[in-house]
This record gives structure tokens, sequence and C-alpha cells, in this order.
């Protein structure tokens, strides 16, 4: 008996901590990141094109119209990106990958505040370097999948763990003519620190 009014007594301290937590935070939330960009390489050319997979930092700002409900505007600096055919590497291109989310947050987990989100990304090719006569469009727009985790590890200090799928893709033309669209639609693997005011 003395186990269980201990234990409950402990779920209630550690639920009203978390509520305290939350009544001295404010609606914003940034972020920092280091995230793994693991493309899927669909290619629906006949060119066997695919892109290097790699680290990349990003930023995010949260606002918390609610405790449960928020919108994330992740953003980052231009990407640059080895395109390559086959085994062999043909060309280079920068992106800039901004998107937005709408999201969910569970609350009632004693601090830890897990999450989903989804919503839009646009994204904007730079700096394209392919050979004469190759070239791709330069804008893409497609949805955004969102699923992370806050875990409280300091006053208004979180650790972020978060993953996204992002649809972004581009069309391919060689002398002027189509010849399919490249899927890149990455998986994002993010770790990293936010802070809550």
């Amino acid at each position: 008996m003395k186990k269980q009014v201990l234990a409950a007594t402990a779920c209630v301290l550690l639920s009203s901590a978390a509520l305290a937590q939350q009544a001295n935070e404010g609606p914003w939330m940034v972020r920092v990141r280091a995230v793994h960009l693991n493309s899927s390489n669909d290619d629906g050319t006949p060119l066997n094109l695919s892109i290097d997979n790699k680290w990349l930092p990003d930023v995010d700002f949260s606002y918390f119209f609610t405790p449960n409900i928020a919108a994330e505007l992740v953003l980052t600096v231009p990407q640059k990106q080895t395109l390559s055919a086959g085994s062999t590497a043909i060309g280079s291109f920068k992106h800039l990958p901004p998107t937005l989310t709408l999201q969910y947050h569970f609350t009632s987990l004693s601090g830890f505040k897990p999450y989903v989100g989804a919503g839009i990304n646009y994204t904007h090719l730079s700096s394209v370097n392919l050979p004469p006569g190759v070239d791709a469009s330069r804008n893409s727009t497609g949805a955004a999948l969102q699923a992370g985790l806050d875990i409280p590890v300091g006053k208004n200090l979180y650790l972020n763990f978060d993953v996204k799928k992002v649809y972004i893709s581009t069309d391919v033309s060689v002398a002027g003519a189509g010849i399919g669209t490249f899927k890149i639609n990455p998986l994002l693997w993010g770790v990293g620190l936010g802070w809550r005011f």
C-alpha cells in the first residue's frame, strides 16, 4: 500500500512540475539541430540520377497558439548537393528548402512532449551546374510530414529529436525535351536543442 501511495505521489509531483514549467514558458520556441538528409533518389529519367546524403544545420521557429497546437517554420542555408548519373558525378546544385508545419503536441507525459506535424515545403534550386544540354526545373512545392520529441533538460531548455519526410522533385530535360522527374523526397533525421520563451 505504501508503495502505491508513493508512486501516486511521485506522479502527482511530476505532473505538477510539468504544469508549472509550462505555465512559466512563453509561446515561442527556437530549436537548433544537426540534420541528416537521406534522399530516396527515386529517378523517373533514364539517367539513373542520385544525390549525396549529408549532414546539414537547421534552425526552426515555433509559435504555440495553445499548449497543444503550434506552427513551425524550418530554415537552413542553401545546401550544395552533388548530382550523379550511376556512379559518375555529373554536376551539382544548391537547394534552399524552407518548410512550414502545423503541429499537435502531447502534453500529458510528465514533461516529455512528443508531437506530430504536417505542412508544406518549398524548395528552390540555385547554382545549378549540369552538363551542356541538361537542365532541371528550379522550384518544387510538396507536402511535409513530421514527428518528434522534446525532452526537458533545464529551465525552458529541451533536447529535441525530430524526423521529417519532405517531398521534393525536379523535372529534368535534355536539349529542351523533358525526360522525366527526379524525386529527391528526403527523410530528415535531426537532433538538437530547443529554447522556449
